[in-house]
């Protein structure tokens, strides 16, 4: 006499045996909604979800600024930008510069106002600023 299929198989048989149902459409629909900022499209054919393609034309990304090197006088290499420090109203106000040591081990943390920070191509300056300033400068603490 065979023996019965556990319980888990029989389930499993059954599942794979249903039919597949795929959905039918074409190209999602690229719709401009009146409750969206200008620029923002809705590329979706279903009206509960939304989703926002905004081409960033002015300002700048603060991924690409953390974790960047920052280089003083003489183009000397000073540190890395550690973090940035916002307001109430979110606007940029600190920058805090990672110094010294190694593996971010020992380092000392020091801020510098973001403004005084420029792109000069793909690298921050701190106009004016060498290793030697830094010693001297307070440590930043959160």
């Amino acid at each position: 006499m065979p023996k019965p299929l556990p319980l888990s198989v029989a389930a499993l048989l059954c599942l794979l045996s249903a039919p597949v149902v795929a959905q039918q459409g074409g190209a999602p629909a690229t719709t401009a909604s009146p409750n969206m900022p200008p620029g923002v499209t809705a590329t979706t054919s279903n009206p509960n979800l939304a989703v926002a393609s905004i081409k960033l034309e002015n300002g700048k990304r603060l991924s690409t600024i953390i974790g960047a090197t920052v280089y003083g006088q003489d183009a000397k290499e000073l540190g890395k930008v550690d973090d940035l420090v916002m307001t109430g109203d979110n606007q940029v106000t600190l920058a805090v510069v990672s110094i010294g040591g190694f593996l971010g081990l020992g380092s000392k943390f020091v801020a510098f106002p973001f403004k005084s920070l420029t792109r000069e191509g793909d690298r921050l300056i701190l106009p004016g600023v060498t290793p030697e300033s830094l010693n001297g400068m307070p440590n930043f603490q959160y």
